[in-house]
């Protein structure tokens, strides 16, 4: 008789208890996130249909880290993108188009209706090179993570900005020129007019564009074929150095995580210099989920493990639906207190500076990725001191103000006055 095979243990399938630390996690994501509205007295307006509806604590807390509107490479505008967001369940969205903001006061409106939290960020297009010689190196993408003041030197961040999608004209057109020479010619008219009325046109807009003419099947076969980093049509734009852009975004007071890092010819070697840079953070979570070898690396270099969907709107079976990312709420807890502090710090800064040049024009500027639109009537140098609660009220809920310690601008604002 042949010998009877031993029986393997049955595994519980029983779903592993919250640990203590998980749950304290859990409570203080789900505070930001889901913070409790300010108690109202009641009134007609309670039946309107248009009442945004008020965020309430409880349940999950789905944070989507990356998504692009129409104001770069994707099909959704930010008000569309945002209620698509509220249909899957995101809580918490971080609109990070490429090279640009200008879609995130959109999506701040949008979100107020939904009870969504918005995040202010920007996938910021660069190049590693370790020797620092233009045209050499490798394309890397950084996106960074800003609280609702957004960066605390704008100007320096809209410089850089605007500099990149210039060179990304530039770049367009060399690359048409390229697939000219390549029997394949498109007209750019019709790459812009794909792109958007101000938007800098990127490869997906000129992929689309070889699609929409009839010289390959798809986005994926466009790339594989002529604009992938190594393909026949493939040009640079004028990226800045990424250890440049991330001291940017850490002196702008953002968080900054490097993007696909799966896309990288020498992962490892790009991650230890922009370490040193100053990263915070890598993408560890593929946009189907997956995690891979990179959560190894984010150890090994003390990394944020981020990751989102890197949704775009364009359908199709191999594009990840926004939300459908799950990040682990241990990493959401460790990723907030990262920032809160940081956009804690770059709130003071943008006060402080208000302190010394206020104006109605700064204050606009200021709050242009607040909650609040319309400051018509408030006079910012006749009221220094309520400065500080009209700015917070635009960018914090109550639960965030009681971390906030703002007395030492509070009586510099009051100096500042006193001396008019």
């Amino acid at each position: 008789m042949g010998k009877k095979k031993k029986s393997k243990p049955s595994r519980s399938k029983k779903k592993p208890k919250t640990s203590a630390d998980q749950a304290l996690a859990l409570d203080y994501v789900r505070a930001w996130a889901q913070p409790a509205p300010p108690p109202r007295e009641p009134s007609a307006a309670d039946a309107d249909d248009f009442l945004p509806v008020l965020a309430t604590r409880g349940g999950d807390v789905l944070f989507e880290l990356h998504s692009h509107s129409n104001h770069s490479d994707g099909f959704l505008s930010p008000s569309a993108l945002v209620e698509r967001a509220h249909r899957n369940g995101v809580k918490v969205l971080a609109l990070t188009d490429h090279d640009t903001m200008a879609g995130i006061p959109e999506a701040v409106s949008a979100a107020s209706k939904f009870g969504i939290r918005i995040i202010p960020g920007v996938e910021i297009s660069a190049l590693y090179n370790p020797r620092e010689v233009a045209g050499d190196g490798e394309t890397v993408h950084i996106r960074a993570y800003y609280g609702m003041c957004g960066p605390s030197r704008p100007d320096e961040l809209d410089s850089m900005l605007l500099n990149i999608r210039d060179g990304r004209y530039l770049r367009a057109k060399n690359m048409l020129q390229k697939l000219t020479t390549l029997k394949v010619p498109i007209k750019w008219e019709h790459v812009t007019k794909i792109a958007g009325d101000g938007v800098a046109p990127g490869r997906l807009h000129i992929a689309r564009a070889m699609v929409e003419a009839g010289y390959v099947e798809n986005v994926r076969q466009a790339f594989n074929k002529y604009l992938g980093d190594d393909g026949p049509a493939y040009a640079r734009g004028s990226e800045p150095f990424a250890e440049t852009v991330v001291q940017l975004i850490s002196r702008t007071g953002g968080i900054s995580a490097l993007a696909h890092p799966w896309s990288l010819k020498n992962p490892d070697a790009i991650i230890r210099s922009l370490k040193g840079a100053g990263l915070n953070g890598m993408e560890v979570y593929r946009s189907d989920g997956k995690v891979d070898g990179f959560s190894e690396l984010a150890e090994k270099y003390g990394l944020l493990k981020l990751g989102g969907s890197d949704f775009h709107g364009r359908g199709g079976k191999d594009e990840s639906d926004v939300g459908t990312v799950k990040l682990a709420i241990t990493t959401l807890c460790c990723f907030l207190k990262m920032a809160r502090s940081i956009w804690s710090s770059a709130m003071k800064d943008i006060l402080l500076k208000f302190a010394e040049g206020p104006s109605a024009a700064n204050l606009g500027n200021m709050l242009k990725f607040g909650r609040l639109t319309n400051f018509a009537g408030f006079s910012p140098i006749n009221n220094d001191i309520h400065v500080v609660d009209f700015c917070l009220s635009s960018w914090l809920n109550n639960d965030d103000m009681e971390d906030v310690e703002l007395e030492d601008v509070r009586l510099k604002l009051a100096h500042y006055a006193a001396e008019r």
